[in-house]
């Protein structure tokens, strides 16, 4: 799937199931939830703190695909074509550290 194919398909199902988009800030609030949910596995799984039982089953891809949708959501709301916003940070990404991380010895390999 594109992303601009990702965009028309959680607007159809916004439309068809989900009656209508919840409000810029509401979706925004939700974003911030559903990032804290994806932060929450890869503090405990990856990270230093140690994992409960409860979290063991958590699901990570979900998660993260709930991060996505809720971004689409808001890209769709606020008239972002992402496909065109990815192209575009890619290429500001390169202009500006195109040789950067290259030539940083922290990153340089072993």
């Amino acid at each position: 799937m594109t992303i601009a194919e990702a965009q028309a398909v959680v607007d159809a199902w916004i439309r068809e199931k989900g009656v209508r988009y919840f409000n810029e800030l509401t979706n925004t609030a939700i974003l911030m939830e559903e990032v804290g949910e994806v932060a929450r596995i890869m503090a405990r799984r990856y990270g230093e703190q140690s994992e409960k039982e409860s979290d063991k089953a958590a699901d990570l891809a979900d998660e993260m695909a709930d991060v996505l949708f809720v971004l689409i959501c808001l890209a769709n709301q606020t008239g972002i074509d992402l496909t065109d916003a990815l192209r575009k940070n890619l290429q500001k990404k390169t202009d500006r550290d195109g040789r950067r991380h290259l030539e940083n010895p922290k990153l340089s390999k072993p």
